[in-house]
């Protein structure tokens, strides 16, 4: 879905694992935690008195007392009342996961780069992913959650990091988002993440960063799509610094005609048409609007919208009927229109 700021958004399908506070490392009464009595010369205190079988008794009553615990020695997570948790234990944990979600609905790609993780620990995580998916468009802020809970767990998979970048840039959360899009790139040691990248600095009003980033020689081993969206980020950032012009001059180019059908052609003749529009040019700005319309069969733009603007038309809902239309209605049952009246509410602006 476009937008009309000219960010040039793509429409789309972070902090390290911390140790969990409930985690065996500390749980009193561990190996561990003996050890470090001994080093600073505190004495246990089920070795002041007593046998070795008193001892073992004291201890075996002690690990049982009101206490539930794994085949792994460690407290349940799952079990602890919610009012114990802390605030980082509910972001390890993240959303409930829907029981139709398995994990294997995720892209072969992704799948193989989960394949580094254990088989259980990889489970979950894909499933956080898919739910992520599933809710990135309806309800942003909660899919970022669930990616938050992904990367908990599997911090150095690239994929994830990039999921959580996504999510967070779905969710506005535009720091939370360069920062994971840095990772996965660090990771992956690859230069797609370098138009959204720009876009997040020109979101928290850096527009010089994003033009840098625009002009890094890793640009041109982006495909037509990467390529094409950092000329849209450039371009919306020259706007942002006053420079209309440059904006202009940054989308003129052989792909303005191209006639491929990839999504990238309607975006870039509407972020041509809304830098031109910017730039004082409203004649030309409704001709790029009705050429990113005529090739936006899949509705990437509002471009038509923007034309009826241009036109001073109003596009109006015509399936919504208010009141006076169902008087109306009811006082003309042959549904004929009144005298003088015009035959449809739609606007339709001419073809250009």
């Amino acid at each position: 879905m476009a937008n009309n700021d000219g960010r040039g958004r793509r429409p789309r399908d972070g902090s390290p694992a911390r140790t969990p506070p409930n985690s065996s490392l500390r749980a009193t009464g561990r190996p561990e935690a003996r050890r470090s009595s001994e080093r600073s010369g505190e004495k246990s205190p089920d070795r002041s008195s007593g046998s070795r079988l008193d001892r073992g008794t004291e201890a075996k009553t002690d690990r049982s007392k009101d206490r539930t615990r794994s085949t792994a020695g460690r407290w349940r997570r799952d079990e602890l009342p919610a009012v114990a948790r802390s605030e980082v234990q509910a972001q390890y944990d993240g959303p409930s996961i829907p029981d139709d979600i398995v994990g294997d609905e995720l892209d072969r790609f992704v799948v193989a780069q989960l394949k580094s993780l254990p088989e259980k620990l990889a489970a979950r995580v894909a499933r956080h992913l898919v739910a992520a998916a599933r809710l990135l468009a309806a309800d942003p802020e909660v899919a970022y959650q669930h990616t938050v809970a992904a990367r908990a767990r599997a911090a150095r998979v690239a994929v994830v990091r990039e999921a959580s970048g996504e999510a967070a840039y779905a969710a506005g959360r535009f720091k939370e988002a360069l920062t994971e899009f840095k990772a996965a790139k660090r990771m992956s040691h690859t230069s797609i993440y370098l138009p959204m990248m720009a876009d997040c600095e020109r979101a928290l009003g850096r527009p010089e960063r994003a033009i840098a980033l625009a002009k890094d020689p890793a640009v041109a081993s982006l495909d037509d799509a990467g390529q094409i969206e950092m000329l849209i980020v450039e371009s919306g950032a020259r706007r942002d610094l006053g420079d209309t012009a440059a904006a202009v001059r940054v989308l003129e180019g052989r792909e303005l005609r191209s006639r491929s059908r990839a999504a990238w052609v309607p975006r870039l003749r509407y972020a041509y048409a809304d830098a031109l529009l910017a730039d004082g040019q409203q004649q030309a700005a409704r001709e790029w609007f009705e050429r990113a319309a005529g090739v936006d069969a899949h509705g990437y733009t509002d471009a038509a919208e923007r034309v009826a603007e241009l036109e001073g038309l109003t596009v109006i809902d015509t399936e919504a009927q208010s009141p006076s239309n169902e008087t109306l209605s009811n006082e003309n049952p042959s549904n004929e229109p009144p005298a003088n009246e015009p035959t449809s509410n739609k606007a339709t602006p001419p073809d250009g």
